[in-house]
């Protein structure tokens, strides 16, 4: 999105609106071709599903007779054929969604962009900036995408992880549902199998639950669910991270709470999956008027002019369209965000918000 300036405001919200319009239309259209690609898909692998079951049944009617390789073979090739279009169905789902979205996100831009075009040009005519101007229709923009980025990410987390051990299941259970009366110690040890994968599946949902929305920070409020959080960071990672609290433990407003978090969930992924770091140290300072977190590591580091404006094409572009968008949710509620890093010697991060009004305790 362009960077907006003090000079024709009026003009540059406007080329903005226009510029994301057309952004938001051309990403329509490709979404329309790859929906229609993928039901294409879909249908293919249903009627390869549909041949592949029917063999599944001649095999059951004849299990004893059937050689046993001939069995693998079939069962592998129905585990492949349904993983598949369980996948594509998800994926189609994926992209219906984000069509939706983008239809939502078009619809408001649309208006925005109607509401500025009626606006009298005497409105504009000031030195200040066109963001401070019109911070409605610039913030409606920043948080749109802000939430479509995160809706990607967490589609993209539950498809890849519990949603295929989801298949698994459903096809180990029709495995040991026809090996119940033919072999009863196959059946049981499938059985096993199941249940080990079971096990470590819902252990995985729950960490998946926690990271989109720990219960604990509504019940017990930030300090304790970054506590718990550091200590499961500590032990899955194998990084070595400390929490440093100061200042008056207390109760925030809900939606500074949250934000503190996800911006520390937020840096502590990126040490721990782009910054390559042994050693990283958390301080949660509750002032009275601000409230800072700041994560320091020993990782790489980087340049933040660079990596922010895109010239570093070294740095993975998740890390820094992550760091853009924690940097805008900052924003958006008052507060600012510091990078201090230089590559080879680490990085340390700075996000300060307004400490808000104080929360009683129920």
């Amino acid at each position: 999105m362009p960077e907006l300036t003090s000079e024709s405001p009026r003009e540059q919200l406007l080329s903005m609106l226009h510029d994301e319009f057309s952004r938001i239309n051309n990403q329509l259209k490709e979404l329309d071709a790859l929906i229609q690609q993928t039901h294409n898909e879909v249908e293919r692998l249903q009627q390869k599903n549909a041949m592949v079951t029917n063999r599944l049944h001649q095999i059951e009617a004849n299990f004893d007779s059937v050689p046993r390789p001939d069995i693998r073979v079939a069962y592998n090739e129905a585990i492949d054929t349904r993983s598949r279009l369980l996948t594509m169905r998800g994926n189609l789902e994926k992209l219906q969604s984000d069509q939706n979205q983008y239809r939502q996100m078009a619809e408001i831009v649309s208006r925005v962009l109607a509401e500025v075009e009626g606006l009298a040009p005497s409105v504009f005519q000031s030195n200040t900036a066109a963001t401070e101007m019109s911070p409605a229709a610039v913030n409606i923009i920043r948080i749109i995408e802000a939430q479509e980025n995160e809706r990607k990410r967490l589609a993209r987390q539950m498809h890849d992880g519990p949603a295929q051990s989801l298949t698994n299941f459903i096809l180990q259970a029709e495995i040991c549902q026809r090996l119940f009366d033919r072999d009863p110690d196959r059946a049981a040890e499938e059985l096993n199998n199941l249940k080990a994968v079971a096990s470590g599946t819902f252990q995985k949902i729950r960490e998946f639950i926690f990271d989109l929305r720990p219960m604990m920070l509504d019940d017990l409020g930030l300090i304790p669910t970054l506590r718990r959080y550091v200590d499961h960071y500590n032990e899955k990672s194998g990084i070595r991270t400390t929490l440093h609290i100061l200042g008056d433990e207390r109760r925030l407003e809900p939606h500074r709470e949250v934000i503190l978090f996800r911006s520390i969930q937020e840096l502590l992924s990126n040490a721990r999956e782009h910054s390559h770091a042994t050693q990283v140290t958390i301080t949660l300072d509750m002032g009275v008027d601000f409230i800072s977190a700041i994560v320091e590591d020993n990782g790489q580091g980087f340049n933040p002019d660079t990596v922010l404006s895109g010239e570093d094409t070294t740095v993975p572009e998740s890390k820094a369209a992550s760091l853009k968008t924690l940097r805008e949710r900052v924003e958006l509620i008052g507060g600012a965000m510091r990078l201090e890093s230089e590559e080879g010697r680490g990085s340390k991060i700075t996000v300060r918000i307004p400490a808000g009004n104080p929360v009683l305790p129920a």
